[in-house]
């Protein structure tokens, strides 16, 4: 059986660096053949999953707004999705008032009004480390891209519920910025997904525990 191609996007203002950290050692464990693209637009992220599918399907995924526009992806694209990884989806259609999509939009007014140390200076430990990388990474497309991620559609759950394909999702249960009961609620709408769960504490290499969710979905399809 050949090793599954799996292309996993990153979150607002994240970049592939850090999926790499979280998920290569997992999905190395599994055989699987792993690309985390260099992208920083929506539409970046949408062409990178266009030019990974090679002619057999392939499992797509990613962190939050990654996930998001992974799912989107295999929505539109059912015959060429064989699979889902998905880290701590943010929102479910349009973003209202989400969490992540409020957070977002004021990290970008932060960032134009007062530059970018100040909007990192609220942050410590491994998540200010991730954020000054990758921030800095964006360079003048960083607040574009956060008030384009701020008012970007997830999918639905009535489109979730048309997915058939084997699907891990992990979600943390003292997450205030993805909270929970959004994984939960994707996970119930998929019909084959299989939900795990994670705390702050053991953040960010939990995430990766999505890869084992979506091994335990495939066996349970066998």
């Amino acid at each position: 059986m050949p090793a599954e191609t799996v292309v996993l996007l990153p979150g607002t203002a994240s970049d592939e660096v850090f999926v790499r950290s979280v998920f290569a050692e997992p999905l190395s464990q599994v055989g699987a053949v792993f690309t985390a693209p260099r992208v920083r637009t929506l539409s970046e992220r949408l062409t990178a999953l266009e030019n990974a599918f090679q002619g057999h399907p392939i499992v797509v995924g990613g962190v939050s707004l990654g996930a998001h526009v992974a799912a989107t992806w295999a929505v539109r694209n059912p015959d060429r999705c064989a699979g889902l990884i998905l880290a701590l989806p943010a929102w479910s259609g349009a973003p209202h008032r989400a969490p992540a999509a409020l957070a977002a939009k004021v990290s970008a007014g932060v960032v134009r009004d007062e530059g970018l140390a100040t909007a990192l200076s609220g942050t410590t430990g491994w998540l200010h480390d991730e954020l000054s990388r990758a921030w800095h990474g964006y360079g003048d497309q960083l607040v574009p891209h956060l008030e384009e991620a701020s008012e970007s559609l997830a999918p639905t759950l009535d489109e979730l519920k048309t997915l058939k394909v084997p699907t891990g999702i992990v979600g943390c249960t003292d997450d205030p910025v993805h909270p929970i009961d959004v994984a939960r609620a994707w996970a119930d709408a998929i019909p084959r997904a299989v939900l795990v769960t994670t705390t702050l504490d053991a953040y960010p290499r939990a995430l990766g525990r999505a890869v084992q969710a979506w091994q335990q979905a495939r066996q349970e399809l066998s």
